[in-house]
Formats: structure tokens, sequence, C-alpha cells
């Protein structure tokens, strides 16, 4: 999955465990600039340097996967909790466009290029019913 917003807030990796470190950062996503959603998504182990070359306020598309898992409580309670773990970063300058949004971006509308079916070319007279 990917999602595109503007880096709000980054903060410091945290050495959860021994093994296990995270780093977590909140994206602004406006898919109605109005209302924008702070998204907090999470780097985990060697993912969490990516962050280092990016800053607040940046635009970004952010590649994640989404994680559930379930715990149950010493009680007996089962709960379920869910993250948004990234793995890949772009700066939206380096963000692929695809041909529509070229074209959008550019104000233009491309050239639509007609080509006549081998058919039409044939000014012989059709000799069939319909």
């Amino acid at each position: 999955m990917e999602i595109k917003g503007v880096i709000k807030k980054i903060l410091e990796t945290v050495q959860i465990s021994d093994r296990f470190r995270k780093r977590e950062f909140v994206l602004e996503y406006s898919s109605n600039p109005e209302y924008p959603q702070p998204i907090q998504l999470e780097l985990v182990q060697d993912r969490c340097e990516l962050l280092d070359e990016f800053h607040e306020g940046q635009e970004v598309e952010v590649h994640f996967d989404l994680r559930g898992r379930e715990w149950t409580s010493p009680q007996g309670q089962v709960k379920y909790f869910n993250s948004l773990q990234a793995w890949k970063l772009v700066a939206e300058k380096e963000v692929e466009k695809t041909p529509s949004q070229v074209i959008q971006d550019s104000g233009k509308s491309a050239p639509i290029h007609e080509e006549k079916p081998g058919w039409l070319d044939n000014d012989e007279t059709d000799d069939l019913p319909f």
C-alpha cells in the first residue's frame, strides 16, 4: 500500500528490547484539504534510519504494510492492535508520475493519435446486405 502526504512529526528511535527498535512519524494525509488526517506510521529495525534524510513539512510517498495482532491479557480479555509499518519513503519530487498526472500538471491535453482501421482504406463498395 502507499499513501502521499506531508511529514508532520518525526520522533526519535526507541529501543523496545535488546533485539527490537522502532521509530514513529506522523503523516498529514489530505484527501479532503479541509479535514487533514494525521496518520501515525512506524519504521522498525534497520529501517529506522530511512527517516534521517527527511524533514518535517516535506511531501512524501510512503509505502507501508498494514499489520494486525491479537493479544490476550492476564485476565483473559482479547484485544486487537493494528499498525502501519512503513518500509519505503520517497520524496515527492522523486515520485514517478503517471502519464495522466503529467498531462494534468502541464495544463495541456495530449495529442490523440487516431488511426483508421485497415478495412476503411479499401474504397470498394461492400456487397454485404448489412
